[in-house]
Protein backbone atom coordinates (compact mmCIF):
# COMPACT_ATOMS: atom_id res chain seq x y z
CA UNK A 1 0.00 0.00 0.00
CA UNK A 2 0.92 3.38 -0.78
CA UNK A 3 -0.03 6.67 0.50
CA UNK A 4 -0.42 9.00 -2.10
CA UNK A 5 -0.59 12.73 -2.69
CA UNK A 6 -3.86 14.64 -3.82
CA UNK A 7 -2.45 14.58 -7.21
CA UNK A 8 -1.71 10.66 -7.70
CA UNK A 9 1.61 10.85 -6.71
CA UNK A 10 3.37 8.49 -4.22
CA UNK A 11 4.81 10.53 -1.30
CA UNK A 12 8.44 10.81 -0.59
CA UNK A 13 9.04 10.51 3.24
CA UNK A 14 10.17 14.28 3.74
CA UNK A 15 6.71 15.33 2.24
CA UNK A 16 3.98 15.99 4.40
CA UNK A 17 1.18 13.67 4.71
CA UNK A 18 -2.46 15.38 4.02
CA UNK A 19 -4.27 16.66 6.84
CA UNK A 20 -7.43 14.48 5.78
CA UNK A 21 -5.07 11.28 6.15
CA UNK A 22 -4.75 12.48 9.75
CA UNK A 23 -6.89 8.97 10.70
CA UNK A 24 -3.70 6.75 8.63
CA UNK A 25 -1.02 8.04 11.39
CA UNK A 26 -2.95 7.88 14.43
CA UNK A 27 -3.91 3.98 13.15
CA UNK A 28 -0.19 3.74 12.19
CA UNK A 29 0.93 4.72 15.21
CA UNK A 30 -1.42 2.63 17.54
CA UNK A 31 0.82 -0.12 15.87
CA UNK A 32 3.79 1.56 16.43
CA UNK A 33 2.97 1.62 20.58
CA UNK A 34 1.90 -2.54 19.48
CA UNK A 35 5.26 -3.03 18.24
CA UNK A 36 6.94 -1.55 20.83
CA UNK A 37 5.37 -2.88 23.63
CA UNK A 38 5.48 -6.13 22.21
CA UNK A 39 10.14 -5.67 22.18
CA UNK A 40 10.13 -5.04 25.54
CA UNK A 41 6.98 -7.20 27.03
CA UNK A 42 7.69 -10.81 25.54
CA UNK A 43 4.86 -12.85 25.80
CA UNK A 44 2.18 -9.76 25.38
CA UNK A 45 -1.03 -10.85 23.97
CA UNK A 46 -3.00 -7.84 21.17
CA UNK A 47 -5.92 -7.20 21.44
CA UNK A 48 -7.60 -4.42 19.03
CA UNK A 49 -5.79 -0.68 18.77
CA UNK A 50 -8.46 1.93 16.79
CA UNK A 51 -7.35 5.68 15.96
CA UNK A 52 -10.08 7.50 17.82
CA UNK A 53 -10.92 11.33 18.18
CA UNK A 54 -7.58 13.43 18.97
CA UNK A 55 -5.51 9.99 19.33
CA UNK A 56 -5.67 6.18 19.37
CA UNK A 57 -5.36 3.51 22.16
CA UNK A 58 -4.26 -0.10 22.18
CA UNK A 59 -5.91 -3.07 24.11
CA UNK A 60 -3.00 -5.68 25.73
CA UNK A 61 -2.97 -8.68 27.99
CA UNK A 62 0.18 -8.25 29.77
CA UNK A 63 2.07 -10.54 32.08
CA UNK A 64 2.07 -7.44 34.30
CA UNK A 65 0.19 -4.62 34.33
CA UNK A 66 0.89 -1.17 32.90
CA UNK A 67 1.38 1.99 34.64
CA UNK A 68 2.20 5.68 33.51
CA UNK A 69 6.09 4.88 34.93
CA UNK A 70 6.64 2.59 32.03
CA UNK A 71 5.78 5.66 29.57
CA UNK A 72 9.33 6.79 28.99
CA UNK A 73 10.61 3.42 27.90
CA UNK A 74 7.82 2.62 25.87
CA UNK A 75 7.84 6.18 24.26
CA UNK A 76 11.90 5.81 23.87
CA UNK A 77 11.09 2.58 21.73
CA UNK A 78 8.62 4.06 19.63
CA UNK A 79 10.72 6.26 18.20
CA UNK A 80 13.51 3.81 17.59
CA UNK A 81 11.52 1.83 15.66
CA UNK A 82 10.43 5.19 13.85
CA UNK A 83 13.55 5.92 13.23
CA UNK A 84 14.36 2.28 11.49
CA UNK A 85 12.23 3.34 8.70
CA UNK A 86 10.19 0.55 8.91
CA UNK A 87 7.83 -0.08 5.04
CA UNK A 88 4.51 -0.59 6.63
CA UNK A 89 3.11 -3.82 4.02
CA UNK A 90 0.13 -5.25 3.74
CA UNK A 91 -0.46 -8.75 3.18
CA UNK A 92 -3.51 -10.66 2.42
CA UNK A 93 -3.98 -14.87 4.00
CA UNK A 94 -6.82 -16.62 3.77
CA UNK A 95 -8.74 -17.49 6.88
CA UNK A 96 -6.77 -21.01 7.43
CA UNK A 97 -3.40 -19.36 6.98
CA UNK A 98 -4.58 -16.38 9.19
CA UNK A 99 -6.03 -18.55 12.15
CA UNK A 100 -2.56 -21.02 12.40
CA UNK A 101 -0.57 -17.63 11.81
CA UNK A 102 -2.44 -16.21 14.97
CA UNK A 103 -2.31 -19.76 16.99
CA UNK A 104 1.24 -19.94 16.35
CA UNK A 105 2.22 -16.78 17.80
CA UNK A 106 -0.06 -17.20 21.12
CA UNK A 107 -2.55 -14.55 20.14
CA UNK A 108 -6.10 -15.81 20.94
CA UNK A 109 -7.76 -12.36 20.59
CA UNK A 110 -7.09 -12.04 17.22
CA UNK A 111 -8.09 -16.22 16.20
CA UNK A 112 -11.35 -15.40 17.98
CA UNK A 113 -11.51 -12.12 15.85
CA UNK A 114 -10.18 -13.70 12.21
CA UNK A 115 -13.38 -16.64 13.75
CA UNK A 116 -16.04 -13.83 13.62
CA UNK A 117 -14.66 -12.16 10.60
CA UNK A 118 -17.81 -12.83 8.11
CA UNK A 119 -16.70 -15.39 5.33
CA UNK A 120 -16.27 -13.13 2.50
CA UNK A 121 -14.07 -10.88 4.25
CA UNK A 122 -10.55 -10.35 3.01
CA UNK A 123 -8.38 -10.91 5.98
CA UNK A 124 -5.21 -8.62 5.71
CA UNK A 125 -2.44 -8.07 7.76
CA UNK A 126 0.17 -5.20 8.04
CA UNK A 127 3.75 -5.75 8.50
CA UNK A 128 6.54 -3.56 9.81
CA UNK A 129 9.95 -5.25 10.13
CA UNK A 130 9.66 -8.84 11.79
CA UNK A 131 6.17 -7.51 13.61
CA UNK A 132 2.75 -7.53 12.05
CA UNK A 133 -0.39 -7.40 13.33
CA UNK A 134 -4.38 -8.05 12.10
CA UNK A 135 -5.79 -5.32 10.81
CA UNK A 136 -7.77 -3.62 7.59
CA UNK A 137 -5.73 -0.58 7.50
CA UNK A 138 -5.03 1.93 6.24
CA UNK A 139 -1.56 2.87 7.37
CA UNK A 140 0.82 5.44 6.06
CA UNK A 141 3.90 4.00 3.77
CA UNK A 142 6.47 3.50 6.85
CA UNK A 143 7.34 3.69 10.14
CA UNK A 144 9.52 6.76 9.46
CA UNK A 145 6.26 9.19 9.12
CA UNK A 146 5.52 8.75 12.86
CA UNK A 147 7.35 11.54 14.95
CA UNK A 148 5.28 13.43 17.29
CA UNK A 149 3.32 11.70 19.38
CA UNK A 150 2.63 10.98 22.97
CA UNK A 151 1.26 8.50 25.71
CA UNK A 152 -1.20 9.58 27.65
CA UNK A 153 -2.91 7.22 30.16
CA UNK A 154 -3.69 3.68 30.70
CA UNK A 155 -7.13 2.08 32.17
CA UNK A 156 -8.69 -1.19 32.26
CA UNK A 157 -11.02 -2.45 29.40
CA UNK A 158 -12.68 -5.67 29.55
CA UNK A 159 -12.27 -7.27 26.16
CA UNK A 160 -15.08 -6.68 23.96
CA UNK A 161 -16.61 -4.74 26.42
CA UNK A 162 -17.99 -7.27 28.03
CA UNK A 163 -18.02 -7.59 32.48
CA UNK A 164 -17.56 -11.35 31.53
CA UNK A 165 -14.47 -11.73 29.72
CA UNK A 166 -11.01 -10.60 30.72
CA UNK A 167 -9.86 -7.27 32.09
CA UNK A 168 -7.21 -5.76 29.51
CA UNK A 169 -4.55 -2.62 29.94
CA UNK A 170 -5.73 -0.24 27.40
CA UNK A 171 -2.90 2.61 26.63
CA UNK A 172 -3.81 5.81 25.10
CA UNK A 173 -1.78 8.38 23.19
CA UNK A 174 -2.40 10.79 20.96
CA UNK A 175 0.03 11.71 17.56
CA UNK A 176 -0.04 14.54 15.13
CA UNK A 177 1.57 15.63 12.24
CA UNK A 178 3.96 18.50 13.61
CA UNK A 179 5.20 18.59 17.41
CA UNK A 180 3.21 22.60 17.72
CA UNK A 181 0.04 20.76 16.96
CA UNK A 182 1.42 18.17 19.62
CA UNK A 183 2.01 20.46 21.94
CA UNK A 184 -1.14 23.06 21.05
CA UNK A 185 -3.34 19.15 22.23
CA UNK A 186 -1.41 18.98 25.46
CA UNK A 187 -1.98 22.39 26.46
CA UNK A 188 -5.31 21.71 25.69
CA UNK A 189 -5.52 18.49 27.55
CA UNK A 190 -3.38 20.87 30.66
CA UNK A 191 -6.55 22.89 30.26
CA UNK A 192 -8.92 20.34 30.61
CA UNK A 193 -7.54 18.26 33.30
CA UNK A 194 -7.74 21.78 35.17
CA UNK A 195 -11.36 22.34 34.62
CA UNK A 196 -12.19 18.48 35.26
CA UNK A 197 -15.89 18.45 36.41
CA UNK A 198 -14.92 15.50 38.94
CA UNK A 199 -11.68 17.58 40.48
CA UNK A 200 -13.98 20.76 40.38
CA UNK A 201 -16.95 19.37 42.07
CA UNK A 202 -15.24 17.94 44.85
CA UNK A 203 -13.41 21.01 45.58
CA UNK A 204 -16.45 23.35 45.32
CA UNK A 205 -18.30 20.99 47.30
CA UNK A 206 -20.98 19.82 44.60
CA UNK A 207 -21.29 16.49 44.55
CA UNK A 208 -19.52 13.21 45.65
CA UNK A 209 -19.52 9.45 44.75
CA UNK A 210 -19.65 6.39 47.20
CA UNK A 211 -19.11 3.65 45.24
CA UNK A 212 -18.67 1.42 48.62
CA UNK A 213 -21.93 2.74 50.02
CA UNK A 214 -24.31 3.39 47.74
CA UNK A 215 -23.04 2.12 44.41
CA UNK A 216 -21.11 3.06 41.55
CA UNK A 217 -22.33 5.28 38.95
CA UNK A 218 -25.31 7.27 41.57
CA UNK A 219 -23.99 10.57 42.15
CA UNK A 220 -24.94 12.00 45.76
CA UNK A 221 -25.24 15.72 45.04
CA UNK A 222 -24.45 18.39 48.05
CA UNK A 223 -26.26 21.44 49.63
CA UNK A 224 -24.25 23.98 46.39
CA UNK A 225 -24.90 20.91 43.87
CA UNK A 226 -28.31 20.35 44.26
CA UNK A 227 -28.35 24.21 44.53
CA UNK A 228 -27.36 24.00 40.74
CA UNK A 229 -29.59 21.42 39.68
CA UNK A 230 -32.90 23.16 41.15
CA UNK A 231 -31.81 26.29 39.70
CA UNK A 232 -31.22 24.48 35.95
CA UNK A 233 -34.45 22.69 36.17
CA UNK A 234 -36.50 25.06 37.19
CA UNK A 235 -35.51 27.63 34.36
CA UNK A 236 -35.92 25.15 31.57
CA UNK A 237 -39.43 24.02 33.58
CA UNK A 238 -40.08 28.08 33.31
CA UNK A 239 -39.18 28.00 29.47
CA UNK A 240 -41.34 24.79 28.97
CA UNK A 241 -43.83 26.17 30.49
CA UNK A 242 -43.91 29.64 28.29
CA UNK A 243 -43.88 27.19 25.16
CA UNK A 244 -46.72 25.28 26.34
CA UNK A 245 -45.63 22.22 27.59
CA UNK A 246 -47.45 20.51 30.49
CA UNK A 247 -45.55 18.75 33.34
CA UNK A 248 -46.22 15.14 34.46
CA UNK A 249 -44.98 12.60 36.75
CA UNK A 250 -44.66 8.77 36.04
CA UNK A 251 -42.61 7.29 39.11
CA UNK A 252 -39.68 5.51 38.95
CA UNK A 253 -40.78 1.57 38.55
CA UNK A 254 -42.81 0.38 35.37
CA UNK A 255 -44.09 -3.21 34.53
CA UNK A 256 -42.24 -5.00 32.37
CA UNK A 257 -44.90 -5.71 30.07
CA UNK A 258 -45.10 -2.26 28.82
CA UNK A 259 -41.33 -2.40 27.74
CA UNK A 260 -42.21 -5.82 25.94
CA UNK A 261 -44.84 -3.59 24.04
CA UNK A 262 -42.86 -0.65 23.06
CA UNK A 263 -39.96 -2.69 21.49
CA UNK A 264 -37.91 -1.66 24.29
CA UNK A 265 -37.28 -4.81 26.20
CA UNK A 266 -35.86 -6.35 23.06
CA UNK A 267 -33.60 -3.04 22.35
CA UNK A 268 -32.23 -2.21 25.63
CA UNK A 269 -32.55 -4.70 28.47
CA UNK A 270 -29.02 -4.88 28.77
CA UNK A 271 -29.39 -1.60 29.44
CA UNK A 272 -31.64 -2.40 32.17
CA UNK A 273 -31.53 -3.14 36.20
CA UNK A 274 -32.75 -6.92 37.10
CA UNK A 275 -36.30 -7.12 37.24
CA UNK A 276 -38.25 -6.83 40.46
CA UNK A 277 -40.92 -9.81 41.08
CA UNK A 278 -44.14 -8.92 43.06
CA UNK A 279 -44.28 -12.94 43.87
CA UNK A 280 -48.25 -11.92 45.36
CA UNK A 281 -49.46 -10.24 41.76
CA UNK A 282 -46.98 -12.22 39.91
CA UNK A 283 -45.83 -9.09 37.96
CA UNK A 284 -42.08 -7.94 37.18
CA UNK A 285 -41.15 -4.68 37.28
CA UNK A 286 -38.05 -2.65 36.11
CA UNK A 287 -36.55 0.56 37.52
CA UNK A 288 -37.83 2.97 34.63
CA UNK A 289 -35.00 3.01 32.15
CA UNK A 290 -37.14 5.46 29.67
CA UNK A 291 -39.86 7.94 29.81
CA UNK A 292 -42.04 7.59 26.62
CA UNK A 293 -43.74 4.66 27.23
CA UNK A 294 -45.26 6.15 30.59
CA UNK A 295 -46.19 9.22 28.65
CA UNK A 296 -47.46 6.94 26.13
CA UNK A 297 -49.46 5.50 28.69
CA UNK A 298 -50.64 9.07 30.45
CA UNK A 299 -51.58 9.95 26.98
CA UNK A 300 -54.03 7.09 26.59
CA UNK A 301 -55.75 7.04 29.83
CA UNK A 302 -56.36 10.38 30.25
CA UNK A 303 -59.10 10.14 27.70
CA UNK A 304 -59.86 9.99 24.00
CA UNK A 305 -58.46 13.12 22.34
CA UNK A 306 -60.02 14.82 19.15
CA UNK A 307 -57.96 16.64 16.39
CA UNK A 308 -58.44 19.79 18.48
CA UNK A 309 -56.90 18.62 21.42
CA UNK A 310 -53.35 18.52 19.32
CA UNK A 311 -50.42 19.20 19.98
CA UNK A 312 -50.09 17.86 23.60
CA UNK A 313 -46.69 18.23 25.08
CA UNK A 314 -46.09 16.06 28.00
CA UNK A 315 -42.77 17.00 30.02
CA UNK A 316 -40.97 15.35 32.84
CA UNK A 317 -38.00 15.56 35.07
CA UNK A 318 -37.81 12.08 35.69
CA UNK A 319 -34.81 10.34 36.98
CA UNK A 320 -34.18 7.13 35.14
CA UNK A 321 -31.63 4.08 35.77
CA UNK A 322 -29.56 2.35 33.09
CA UNK A 323 -27.26 -0.47 34.05
CA UNK A 324 -24.01 1.07 32.65
CA UNK A 325 -21.13 -1.09 32.33
CA UNK A 326 -18.80 -0.11 35.12
CA UNK A 327 -16.10 0.23 32.99
CA UNK A 328 -17.58 2.96 31.14
CA UNK A 329 -18.73 5.12 33.90
CA UNK A 330 -16.86 8.49 33.68
CA UNK A 331 -17.96 11.08 36.37
CA UNK A 332 -21.39 12.89 36.11
CA UNK A 333 -21.06 12.64 31.97
CA UNK A 334 -22.26 8.98 32.27
CA UNK A 335 -23.97 7.70 35.22
CA UNK A 336 -26.55 4.76 36.13
CA UNK A 337 -29.12 6.99 38.05
CA UNK A 338 -29.67 10.44 35.56
CA UNK A 339 -32.36 12.70 35.50
CA UNK A 340 -33.95 13.55 31.85
CA UNK A 341 -35.44 16.79 30.71
CA UNK A 342 -37.43 14.48 28.93
CA UNK A 343 -41.08 15.91 26.35
CA UNK A 344 -42.95 13.88 24.03
CA UNK A 345 -45.09 15.85 21.57
CA UNK A 346 -48.58 13.93 20.80
CA UNK A 347 -49.44 16.00 17.27
CA UNK A 348 -50.85 14.74 13.94
CA UNK A 349 -48.82 14.70 11.04
CA UNK A 350 -49.09 18.31 9.30
CA UNK A 351 -47.97 19.21 12.72
CA UNK A 352 -44.49 18.35 12.60
CA UNK A 353 -43.21 20.95 10.97
CA UNK A 354 -44.49 24.13 13.33
CA UNK A 355 -43.94 21.15 16.15
CA UNK A 356 -40.22 20.88 15.36
CA UNK A 357 -39.60 24.49 14.60
CA UNK A 358 -41.47 25.27 18.15
CA UNK A 359 -38.91 22.72 20.18
CA UNK A 360 -36.04 24.12 17.88
CA UNK A 361 -36.54 27.90 19.01
CA UNK A 362 -37.10 26.16 22.64
CA UNK A 363 -33.72 24.34 22.70
CA UNK A 364 -31.93 27.90 20.85
CA UNK A 365 -33.09 29.95 23.77
CA UNK A 366 -31.88 27.41 26.29
CA UNK A 367 -28.43 26.79 24.55
CA UNK A 368 -28.11 30.49 24.09
CA UNK A 369 -28.69 30.88 28.25
CA UNK A 370 -25.88 28.65 28.75
CA UNK A 371 -23.36 29.85 26.75
CA UNK A 372 -23.41 27.74 24.30
CA UNK A 373 -23.70 29.05 20.07
CA UNK A 374 -20.92 26.83 18.43
CA UNK A 375 -22.88 23.93 17.85
CA UNK A 376 -24.14 22.18 14.49
CA UNK A 377 -27.08 19.46 14.14
CA UNK A 378 -26.78 16.02 12.89
CA UNK A 379 -29.62 13.75 10.96
CA UNK A 380 -29.29 10.67 12.69
CA UNK A 381 -30.88 7.69 10.17
CA UNK A 382 -30.85 3.84 10.23
CA UNK A 383 -28.45 1.67 8.44
CA UNK A 384 -29.32 -0.59 5.60
CA UNK A 385 -28.18 -4.15 7.94
CA UNK A 386 -31.55 -6.02 8.18
CA UNK A 387 -30.17 -7.12 11.14
CA UNK A 388 -29.59 -3.93 13.26
CA UNK A 389 -31.36 -2.92 16.17
CA UNK A 390 -34.24 -0.52 13.80
CA UNK A 391 -37.41 -1.67 13.89
CA UNK A 392 -38.73 -3.07 10.22
CA UNK A 393 -41.14 -1.05 8.76
CA UNK A 394 -40.05 0.94 5.80
CA UNK A 395 -43.02 2.48 5.45
CA UNK A 396 -43.23 4.60 8.84
CA UNK A 397 -38.95 4.82 8.67
CA UNK A 398 -39.67 6.58 4.89
CA UNK A 399 -42.25 8.83 6.58
CA UNK A 400 -40.25 9.51 9.67
CA UNK A 401 -37.19 10.73 7.69
CA UNK A 402 -38.79 12.83 5.39
CA UNK A 403 -41.15 14.64 7.83
CA UNK A 404 -37.60 15.19 10.00
CA UNK A 405 -35.77 16.44 6.76
CA UNK A 406 -38.70 18.97 5.99
CA UNK A 407 -38.59 20.52 9.18
CA UNK A 408 -35.09 21.04 8.95
CA UNK A 409 -35.46 22.40 5.60
CA UNK A 410 -38.42 24.36 7.28
CA UNK A 411 -36.58 26.02 9.65
CA UNK A 412 -33.42 26.27 7.89
CA UNK A 413 -31.29 24.08 9.86
CA UNK A 414 -28.30 22.70 8.37
CA UNK A 415 -27.53 19.92 9.03
CA UNK A 416 -25.16 16.49 7.98
CA UNK A 417 -26.00 13.10 8.06
CA UNK A 418 -24.83 9.90 10.07
CA UNK A 419 -26.51 6.23 9.20
CA UNK A 420 -27.03 3.95 11.91
CA UNK A 421 -27.12 6.95 14.39
CA UNK A 422 -30.95 6.78 15.29
CA UNK A 423 -33.04 5.77 17.78
CA UNK A 424 -34.53 1.95 16.88
CA UNK A 425 -38.17 3.81 16.27
CA UNK A 426 -36.95 6.60 14.36
CA UNK A 427 -34.88 9.04 13.03
CA UNK A 428 -33.42 12.31 15.11
CA UNK A 429 -32.00 15.55 14.66
CA UNK A 430 -29.12 15.84 17.21
CA UNK A 431 -27.35 18.73 18.58
CA UNK A 432 -24.02 18.50 18.81
CA UNK A 433 -22.30 21.76 20.93
CA UNK A 434 -18.57 22.48 21.10
CA UNK A 435 -17.76 23.87 24.77
CA UNK A 436 -15.02 26.57 25.75
CA UNK A 437 -12.32 23.79 24.85
CA UNK A 438 -13.23 22.55 21.52
CA UNK A 439 -14.57 19.63 22.50
CA UNK A 440 -18.01 18.53 21.23
CA UNK A 441 -21.01 16.60 23.21
CA UNK A 442 -24.41 15.55 21.73
CA UNK A 443 -26.66 17.85 24.49
CA UNK A 444 -30.51 18.19 22.73
CA UNK A 445 -32.15 15.98 20.37
CA UNK A 446 -35.49 16.17 18.66
CA UNK A 447 -36.93 13.04 17.31
CA UNK A 448 -39.65 11.31 15.25
CA UNK A 449 -41.46 8.79 16.10
CA UNK A 450 -44.59 6.91 14.21
CA UNK A 451 -43.78 3.27 15.58
CA UNK A 452 -44.27 3.48 19.18
CA UNK A 453 -47.64 5.40 19.63
CA UNK A 454 -48.95 2.71 17.40
CA UNK A 455 -47.79 -0.13 19.09
CA UNK A 456 -49.26 0.91 22.24
CA UNK A 457 -52.41 2.12 20.80
CA UNK A 458 -52.42 5.86 20.85
CA UNK A 459 -55.18 7.45 19.15
CA UNK A 460 -57.16 10.59 18.10
CA UNK A 461 -60.33 11.61 16.30
CA UNK A 462 -59.70 13.25 13.17
CA UNK A 463 -61.72 16.15 11.45
CA UNK A 464 -63.60 13.48 9.72
CA UNK A 465 -64.58 11.58 13.04
CA UNK A 466 -61.93 8.66 12.06
CA UNK A 467 -59.61 7.01 14.64
CA UNK A 468 -55.99 7.99 13.25
CA UNK A 469 -52.53 7.31 15.30
CA UNK A 470 -51.00 10.31 16.26
CA UNK A 471 -46.79 11.23 15.86
CA UNK A 472 -44.36 11.30 18.94
CA UNK A 473 -41.96 13.63 18.87
CA UNK A 474 -39.52 13.09 21.26
CA UNK A 475 -37.18 16.41 22.79
CA UNK A 476 -35.00 16.56 25.33
CA UNK A 477 -32.80 20.28 26.06
CA UNK A 478 -30.38 19.73 28.17
CA UNK A 479 -30.39 15.89 27.73
CA UNK A 480 -29.55 14.97 31.38
CA UNK A 481 -29.10 16.81 34.45
CA UNK A 482 -26.17 15.22 35.39
CA UNK A 483 -24.08 15.36 32.31
CA UNK A 484 -24.78 18.72 31.63
CA UNK A 485 -24.11 19.57 34.73
CA UNK A 486 -20.54 18.21 34.36
CA UNK A 487 -20.25 19.91 30.73
CA UNK A 488 -21.24 23.14 32.45
CA UNK A 489 -18.42 22.78 35.33
CA UNK A 490 -16.26 22.28 32.55
CA UNK A 491 -17.38 24.89 30.16
CA UNK A 492 -17.32 27.11 32.79
CA UNK A 493 -14.26 25.85 34.59
CA UNK A 494 -16.69 26.25 38.05
CA UNK A 495 -17.09 29.24 37.69
CA UNK A 496 -20.79 29.51 37.19
CA UNK A 497 -22.42 32.57 36.09
CA UNK A 498 -24.44 34.81 38.51
CA UNK A 499 -27.59 33.60 37.88
CA UNK A 500 -26.74 29.67 37.97
CA UNK A 501 -23.88 30.03 40.98
CA UNK A 502 -25.16 28.23 44.27
CA UNK A 503 -23.61 30.77 46.02
CA UNK A 504 -24.09 34.30 44.80
CA UNK A 505 -22.18 36.54 47.27
CA UNK A 506 -19.93 35.88 50.37
CA UNK A 507 -20.34 38.78 52.89
CA UNK A 508 -17.14 39.63 54.62
CA UNK A 509 -17.10 41.23 57.96
CA UNK A 510 -13.86 42.81 58.95
CA UNK A 511 -14.17 42.91 62.38
CA UNK A 512 -16.25 41.16 64.96
CA UNK A 513 -17.82 44.59 65.60
CA UNK A 514 -19.36 43.97 61.68
CA UNK A 515 -20.78 40.88 61.74
CA UNK A 516 -24.58 41.90 63.21
CA UNK A 517 -24.47 44.37 59.58
CA UNK A 518 -23.32 41.60 57.72
CA UNK A 519 -26.00 39.50 58.90
CA UNK A 520 -28.48 42.63 58.21
CA UNK A 521 -27.27 43.23 55.21
CA UNK A 522 -27.90 39.24 54.32
CA UNK A 523 -31.28 38.89 55.30
CA UNK A 524 -32.08 41.85 52.91
CA UNK A 525 -30.55 40.36 50.15
CA UNK A 526 -31.85 36.87 50.68
CA UNK A 527 -35.44 38.55 50.93
CA UNK A 528 -34.83 40.48 47.16
CA UNK A 529 -34.02 36.53 46.54
CA UNK A 530 -30.70 36.12 46.31
CA UNK A 531 -28.21 33.52 48.05
CA UNK A 532 -25.69 35.09 50.00
CA UNK A 533 -23.38 33.52 52.99
CA UNK A 534 -21.91 35.63 55.49
CA UNK A 535 -18.07 34.07 56.36
CA UNK A 536 -17.76 35.50 59.87
CA UNK A 537 -14.65 33.32 60.75
CA UNK A 538 -11.92 34.22 63.29
CA UNK A 539 -9.43 34.21 60.07
CA UNK A 540 -7.73 37.12 58.33
CA UNK A 541 -9.93 38.97 55.87
CA UNK A 542 -7.08 38.25 53.09
CA UNK A 543 -7.95 34.58 53.84
CA UNK A 544 -11.03 35.19 53.82
CA UNK A 545 -11.15 36.29 50.34
CA UNK A 546 -8.94 33.92 48.82
CA UNK A 547 -11.34 31.24 49.85
CA UNK A 548 -14.15 32.84 48.40
CA UNK A 549 -12.14 33.45 45.47
CA UNK A 550 -11.14 29.56 45.26
CA UNK A 551 -14.90 28.45 45.70
CA UNK A 552 -14.97 30.82 42.43
CA UNK A 553 -18.05 32.83 44.20
CA UNK A 554 -19.09 36.12 41.97
CA UNK A 555 -19.23 38.61 43.79
CA UNK A 556 -17.99 39.53 47.72
CA UNK A 557 -19.05 42.14 49.79
CA UNK A 558 -16.70 43.40 51.90
CA UNK A 559 -17.92 46.03 55.07
CA UNK A 560 -16.03 47.90 57.79
CA UNK A 561 -16.51 51.00 60.56
CA UNK A 562 -17.19 53.41 57.23
CA UNK A 563 -19.93 51.43 55.47
CA UNK A 564 -22.10 50.34 58.67
CA UNK A 565 -21.46 54.15 59.67
CA UNK A 566 -22.92 54.73 55.58
CA UNK A 567 -25.18 51.89 55.10
CA UNK A 568 -23.11 50.72 52.36
CA UNK A 569 -21.10 47.49 51.49
CA UNK A 570 -17.68 47.47 49.18
CA UNK A 571 -18.29 45.54 46.46
CA UNK A 572 -15.97 43.22 44.38
CA UNK A 573 -17.08 41.07 41.70
CA UNK A 574 -15.35 37.83 40.48
CA UNK A 575 -13.25 39.50 37.27
CA UNK A 576 -13.47 43.09 37.60
CA UNK A 577 -12.25 43.50 41.17
CA UNK A 578 -13.28 46.03 43.61
CA UNK A 579 -16.75 47.96 42.58
CA UNK A 580 -16.27 51.02 45.59
CA UNK A 581 -18.81 51.02 48.23
CA UNK A 582 -22.43 50.89 47.29
CA UNK A 583 -25.73 51.45 49.10
CA UNK A 584 -28.30 48.23 49.56
CA UNK A 585 -30.49 49.61 46.90
CA UNK A 586 -27.54 49.61 44.13
CA UNK A 587 -26.18 46.46 45.18
CA UNK A 588 -29.83 44.66 44.98
CA UNK A 589 -30.32 47.29 41.05
CA UNK A 590 -26.58 45.38 40.40
CA UNK A 591 -27.40 41.81 41.22
CA UNK A 592 -31.05 41.92 39.49
CA UNK A 593 -29.10 43.36 36.48
CA UNK A 594 -26.30 40.42 36.65
CA UNK A 595 -28.74 37.53 37.08
CA UNK A 596 -31.33 38.61 34.39
CA UNK A 597 -28.25 39.03 32.10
Amino acid sequence: MLLTCPDGGVLGLDEQIPQDDLYRLRHSTAHLLAQAVGELFPGVKYAIGPPIEDGFYYDFDLPRPLSEEDFPAIEARMHEIARRDLPIVREEMDRATARAFCERNNQPYKVELIDDLPEDTVISFYRQGDWSDLCRGPHVPSTGYLKHFKLLSTAGAYWRGDEKNRMLTRVYGTAWFTQEELEDYLRRLEEARARDHRKLGKELGLFVFAPEQVGSGIPLFLPKGEMVRHLMESYVREVQTRYGYQHVWTGHLVREDLYKRSGHYDNYRDAMFPPMQDVDAGITYRLKPMNCPSHMTLYNLSGLKSYRDLPLRYAEFATLYRYEKSGELSGLTRVRALTQDDCHIFCTEAQIESEFGLALRLIQEVLQRYGFTDYRVRLSLRDDNPDSKFVRDDEKWAKAEQALRNALDANGVEYFEARGEAAFYGPKADFLTRDALGREWQISTIQVDFIQPARLGCKYIDEHGQEQTPVVLHRAVTGTTERFLGVLIEQYAGAFPFWLAPVQCVLIPIADRHHAYAHQVAAHLQGAGFRCEVDGRNEKMGKRIRDAELQKVPVMLIMGDRDVENQTVSVRRRGEGDLGAKTLAEVVALFTQWRDA
